[in-house]
């Protein structure tokens, strides 16, 4: 098969996936992106560049793409649209690694105020119609798209198509993420050392992360610190807080532009505490659990996915209780590498290749 994955965010996770699934799969995998940056604006002309910039028959020089891979980032009907009518039968597959609808926005920024943020769940929600299959990275994630389509519609002030969300729910599924995943290399150690390695932004709490952890230090309690994880622009001021008043105390701090180095601090680390605010899969997370860290985990979100042990989670609300406690287990800690060794890719990718190949069929 012949397949043409349309990326309008080609950096990051999104970047990983899609090189990734283009290795592994046995299908013809061609990606066509866009840089990865102002989503916004891709969100809105990404589908237009991506139909008007790319000569399908060139590209596969055989014939054209026996199906159309798009993410989430994409406005699926506006390329469906645009397309040659050659074209326009070919079956698009839409993989969502996260959605507008049920993420949470940033508190500094003004388009929820002004009512401009539902022009992104709009196109989601309208792309989620236009496809003819859907694909989540987690059963969180599709349930929570799901779930939040009713509130969604009822902001419409008449014609509210309720009955479309059977329709979108009956051809969406789930197909984890596949990664690569780093080497299992747990450490040995007398004191916690807690690890960061998310994206440095506000739905991943920092704020929660950082101060309990300053608290602990004035309480007196002995521990180390690693920060790792992208950075962008806007950095929340905790970060350069923690930075000073946990200075004793830092092992590493800054983003790893080398995968080896990322891999080599993720072993250093004892316990990975987790307050993220959402998490549509949480990559990061199942890294450190690969890597022989052990999780401290809020009961909710895509986490009760990767590990099976209860042991592992805390009620939200009660983090500072959840981080002491590790005072008490760093020695006899347990690791779950085996909980998400089912990501490998070398495991995901014939689900992949078959979901592809079962959507082919289907359309023809």
């Amino acid at each position: 098969m012949k397949i043409a994955l349309l990326e309008p965010f080609f950096t990051g996770s999104h970047k990983q996936w899609a090189e990734q699934l283009s290795q592994y799969s046995l299908h013809d995998i061609r990606i066509f992106a866009l840089p990865g940056k102002f989503w916004k604006w891709r969100m809105h002309i990404g589908a237009v560049n991506l139909a008007r910039r790319t000569n399908w028959n060139a590209a596969f020089q055989d014939g054209s793409p026996d199906m159309f891979l798009a993410t989430s980032m994409l406005d699926v009907s506006t390329f469906r649209s645009l397309l040659l009518p050659a074209h326009r039968s070919i079956p698009i597959g839409m993989y969502f690694h996260e959605n507008q609808l049920s993420y949470p926005w940033s508190p500094t920024d003004p388009d929820p105020s002004i009512g401009r943020d539902n022009h992104y769940g709009f196109i989601q929600f309208s792309s989620a119609l236009a496809a003819d299959k859907l694909w989540f990275n987690s059963a969180y994630h599709r349930s929570s798209f799901l779930k939040a389509l009713p509130d969604f519609l009822r902001q419409f002030p008449d014609e509210q198509p309720h009955e479309l969300i059977e329709t979108i729910e009956a051809k969406s599924e789930v197909l984890h993420l596949g990664l690569n995943l780093p080497p299992f290399s747990p450490v040995a150690s007398d004191r916690p050392i807690f690890l960061w390695n998310h994206r440095w932004e506000y739905d991943k709490n920092p704020e929660l992360f950082f101060e309990s952890l300053i608290e602990l230090a004035q309480q007196g309690m002995d521990f180390r610190l690693i920060v790792v994880g992208e950075q962008f622009e806007k950095v929340p001021p905790i970060f350069l807080h923690t930075k000073t008043a946990l200075a004793n105390k830092i092992l590493h701090w800054g983003y790893c532009r080398d995968i080896a180095d990322y891999h080599a601090q993720l072993q250093r680390a004892t316990h990975l505490p987790v307050t993220s605010n959402q998490d549509f899969f949480g990559i990061s997370v199942v890294e450190a659990i690969a890597a022989g860290v052990t999780p401290i985990l809020p009961q909710d979100l895509a986490y009760p996915e990767h590990v099976g042990d209860v042991g592992c989670f805390y009620q939200r609300g009660k983090f500072t209780e959840a981080l002491k406690s590790s005072f008490l287990n760093t020695m006899g800690r347990k690791t779950y590498r085996s909980d998400v060794e089912k990501y490998e890719w070398i495991k995901q990718i014939a689900l992949y290749d078959r979901a592809f190949e079962k959507l082919c069929e289907e359309w023809s």
